[in-house]
Order: structure tokens, then sequence, then C-alpha cells
């Protein structure tokens, strides 16, 4: 069960999805980065995938990774590992107009598969301001921080998002998130843009939420195909990586809190702008997600 505070849930109303910004630093204010890198550019020649076993930037496993099975799926059979994942996210419905629906979160074929929908909402749900959407959002049961995160996945050919973050965290004093991407597949102007932010709402000593973000621009449309998405999570630095390749790295002062991974796909107005109804149903699909953690 998750016990989230009502700062949490305002997080993720107001703050997961912000558009990526440099925040000021007020006085008094917590460090922020400044060490920070991204690419320009095409990735060049990806490293050559010779073994599940470790992260695909790091195939000899120079890092002494160990598997961390509690956040490793390969999403065989034909339903949800229950004893992974939670369906949805407590105290948030999602992002109208879209609601969130267990129903759209579905197993097969290998894959984990989020799916948007038009469809007719119920009268009680029209009244807390949903309609004519729903979307979808699982999180795994157990959190988590310092680690390898990697997944191979296709985001829906739509303007809905297709997004994998961590968040909701309970660490007294405490407000952090990583987003490690969020993709607007066919909203415009976003369809070959990797989104990446770094969130903090509170600490001990400051209220105010500032964020790290940055893009990376691929050569290709994200939607047309599945590519592998990694984060390196450290004590010192936080490294995004796409096909084995780095993008872009952030030093870490502050996201050091076990956190939930999350997959969610929702309607983002003001950012990616509605999803066209002719491109729904559009589904995210995850091939799997594999986690790791270093040698004790």
């Amino acid at each position: 069960m998750i016990r989230k505070t009502l700062l949490t849930v305002l997080t993720l109303l107001f703050v997961h999805h912000v558009p990526a910004a440099e925040g000021e630093i007020p006085s008094k204010a917590d460090k922020r980065p400044t060490r920070i890198w991204n690419r320009a550019g095409p990735l060049g020649i990806p490293p050559q995938h010779v073994t599940d076993a470790y992260p695909l930037s790091d195939q000899k496993n120079t890092g002494g990774w160990i598997k961390f099975q509690p956040m490793t799926d390969e999403f065989e059979g034909q339903k949800l590992d229950r004893n992974k994942w939670v369906l949805g996210i407590e105290g948030w419905k999602g992002r109208q107009p879209a609601l969130f629906s267990d129903t759209n979160v579905t197993v097969s074929s290998g894959k984990l598969h989020l799916t948007m929908r038009k469809e007719k909402l119920s009268a009680e749900a029209e009244q807390l301001g949903y309609k004519d959407y729903t979307s979808a959002a699982l999180h795994t049961k157990v959190r988590s921080s310092y680690g390898y995160y990697e997944v191979k996945a296709k985001p829906m050919n739509s303007g809905g998002s297709s997004s994998f973050w961590f968040c909701q965290d309970e660490t007294p004093g405490w407000g952090t998130e990583i987003d490690v991407f969020e993709i607007g597949g066919k909203a415009p102007g976003f369809e070959r843009k990797y989104n990446m932010n770094l969130h903090v709402t509170r600490t001990p000593q400051e209220k105010k939420h500032w964020s790290v973000g940055g893009v990376w621009e691929a050569p290709w449309r994200f939607a047309d195909d599945y590519h592998v998405f990694g984060l390196d999570w450290g004590k010192d630095e936080i490294r995004y990586e796409v096909d084995g390749a780095l993008v872009r790295s952030v030093e870490n002062t502050h996201w050091h809190q076990p956190l939930f991974l999350i997959f969610d796909s929702e309607t983002m107005p003001k950012w990616f702008g509605m999803p066209d109804d002719h491109d729904l149903p559009s589904t995210f699909s995850v091939e799997y997600v594999r986690a790791w953690k270093k040698k004790p």
C-alpha cells in the first residue's frame, strides 16, 4: 500500500511532466547540479548486444552488476505479474481529461501494453473533470534507488504520452522524482524529442519546486520502432542512455531516496496537445524492464 501525502499527490498533478527547464536558485537554496552534459547529434555506433545478463551499455559487466529481480520483468505469459506490479497510482486518477483505467494495462506476446482510448466515461468521472478519454498507469511494488534500469520499448503513435519515471517517495522531508523519458510519439514537434527531467519538490532546507531538464533530438521518430532506454542512477551522477549510448549526465545532488518505478500514459493538453481521435486507440509497449544493483 502506498501511503502518499497530499504534497506528493500535488507533485504528481502539477510537477510530473512539466516541460524541461532549469530552475532559478533562490536565496538560502539547496545546491543545484552544476555538472551537466547533454548530447547533440546522433548516437554513433551502438554497442553490440551479446547478453541479456548485463546492461546494453556494459556488456562486459565492468560495473559489477547483479540482477535486481523485484524490478525485472520480461512480461512472459498472458497476464501481469501482480507480485511485482500495482495498477494505477494511488491518490491520482490521471491527467485530465484522460482517466487511468486498469483495463488499459495488458500483457500479451511477451510485452506489456499501455493503451489510450477515446471512450465515454461515467457521470461520476466527468464530475471530477475526466471526459472522453482513458489511459493507463502501473508501478512496481517495491522502491529502489541506486542501480541500472533498462527498458526496451516503443512509444504510442499518437499525441498521448509514453513515460518511464520514478516517484512516490516517503523519505521524511524529501520529495524527488526522476523522469527517464516522456515521449509524445505523434505530438507535433515532439516526435523525435527525448524529454528527460529531474524534480525536487521539497527538502529539509527548501520547500520550493525546481527541476533540471534536458532534451535529446533523435534522428528518427520514437514511435516507429523499439529502442533500448537506460538509466544509470549513481550516488554521484545520473546518466541517461539510448540504445546503449549516453545522451545526458547530471550531477546527483538530491536524488538518493528509494522510489517506485512507474510506466504511464497521459493526455498532456498544455505540453503535447490533445491526441487526434483518429490515432486512437494507441499503445505504448514495453518488451522488458531489467534492473541491476552494484555488487556489495
